[in-house]
């Protein structure tokens, strides 16, 4: 029988011709990532090995962008030991306030992260580089402190589920209902350690910021990883970008699945996931006989803080007012994202709309700062995770939704479809 992408980039990474669903592995890396939560764990870890020099001074990246700029004492001393280690190791890529950004968003961005490559991730949102046909996922930060020393890490290799999406969208139906569909049908725990392999002619025609999106919650299912195959889109974007030269794996025709998943794309709606889990989803014709008011609007993060969003929320906001009860905080993931808005004057829009911009960090993603939630407040947000307390009290709801969806309950004050403007 053949392999899955998957499998063959576990097999290249660890020298077998041939890997299957169920090994236990050893496997070379090419990036080790951790951010200024998890590195300085990893760096603590990365020392009790003994070591004194990371594997590859080019492949150990340290982002600081869930509590930078820094919000308090604490987080400014994480933030210290990620740059003194940066600085100590004299590592290659360096990140700080000015020129860092959303570690998702950035590592593509800058070409760190390749198609074939084999990535590792103190962050749970690693699977995003899946959307360039690579295998990556989150590790633990001592998994990860190894890692840094050996250039290696145990996998144990998982099997695959097959998510076709067919049919052409309707209107302002985004990659991240696609997702929210997905998850919504098969749950939080669906693809528990499975990789969730992502293809149909819907995926073919995305761009690749809604395929980062869609690996990007891959892990919302459970999944071990998220991945699409690379095709011309995909290679059009690593073009003069990829630092290190792509490779590009497929599935064999005879690949070994675990299951089969299609899903009717022109029948998905704008999704919404109601609290306190992502699989809580409901089509917003529904949602909107609810009249759910919202205080707050988060639009950005690793998973919806890209050029494409930002530009969605302006086209919705355009000569419009943010409603009077409702506050909106926009969260661009890169420098580079900032700029080309700026310049193509979704900034202006947005401003003028009503809303306020910050500069690239998590924020409130991860109840972290810049929009934290009080009791009983009601947020729709683009990001990931809405679990109990995720963005501040336990008694806050989150509602997750794409940036279309979002920046129309800006407008009217409660969940909303943009169809209603």
């Amino acid at each position: 029988m053949g392999m899955t992408i998957t499998e063959k980039i576990f097999a290249h990474h660890s020298g077998r011709n041939k890997v299957s669903a169920g090994d236990l592995i050893e496997a070379n890396i090419d990036i080790a990532l951790a951010n200024d939560i998890t590195g300085p764990i990893a760096i603590e870890n990365f020392y009790k090995t003994g070591a004194k020099n990371v594997f590859d001074k080019s492949r150990v990246v340290l982002v600081p962008d869930h509590f930078v700029p820094n919000k308090d004492i604490k987080s400014a001393i994480q933030a210290k030991t990620l740059r003194e280690f940066v600085k100590t190791q004299n590592l290659e890529h360096k990140f700080d306030v000015g020129s860092m950004g959303i570690e998702h968003a950035l590592l593509p961005e800058k070409g760190i992260v390749t198609s074939g490559d084999l990535v590792i991730g103190a962050d749970s949102h690693t699977c995003t580089y899946g959307a360039l046909g690579a295998f990556s996922t989150g590790v633990g930060s001592t998994d990860l402190g190894c890692a840094m020393a050996s250039g290696s890490t145990w996998f144990k290799v998982p099997s695959s589920i097959k998510v076709i999406f067919k049919g052409k969208l309707q209107p302002y139906v985004t990659a991240k209902d696609l997702i929210l569909h997905l998850i919504g049908d098969i749950g939080v725990d669906g693809a528990l350690y499975k990789a969730l392999e992502f293809s149909g002619d819907t995926i073919e025609n995305l761009d690749m910021d809604g395929r980062f999106t869609i690996c990007n919650m891959a892990i919302e299912a459970g999944a071990k990883n998220g991945i699409i195959p690379a095709d011309n889109i995909t290679k059009e974007y690593l073009k003069n970008r990829s630092i290190r030269e792509p490779k590009y794996y497929y599935s064999d025709d005879d690949a070994v699945y675990e299951r089969i998943v299609e899903y009717d794309a022109s029948k998905i709606e704008p999704t919404v996931a109601y609290p306190h889990l992502p699989e809580n989803t409901h089509p917003i014709s529904e949602v909107i006989k609810e009249n759910i008011k919202v205080d707050q609007v988060v639009i950005g993060s690793c998973t919806n803080g890209r050029l494409e969003d930002i530009k969605a929320a302006a086209e919705i906001l355009k000569d419009r007012k943010v409603h009077s009860d409702t506050r909106v905080i926009v969260f661009p993931a890169t420098q580079d994202i900032v700029l080309k808005s700026i310049e193509l004057g979704y900034y202006q829009t947005l401003i003028k709309a009503g809303c306020a911009i910050s500069t690239p960090t998590c924020g409130p993603c991860l109840g972290g700062h810049c929009g934290i939630l009080a009791d009983n407040e009601v947020c729709i947000s683009t990001t990931n995770r809405n679990f109990v307390g995720r963005m501040g009290h336990i008694d806050s709801k989150i509602y997750l939704a794409s940036p279309y969806v979002a920046a129309a309950s800006a407008v009217l004050g409660r969940i909303a479809s943009p169809l209603e403007l």
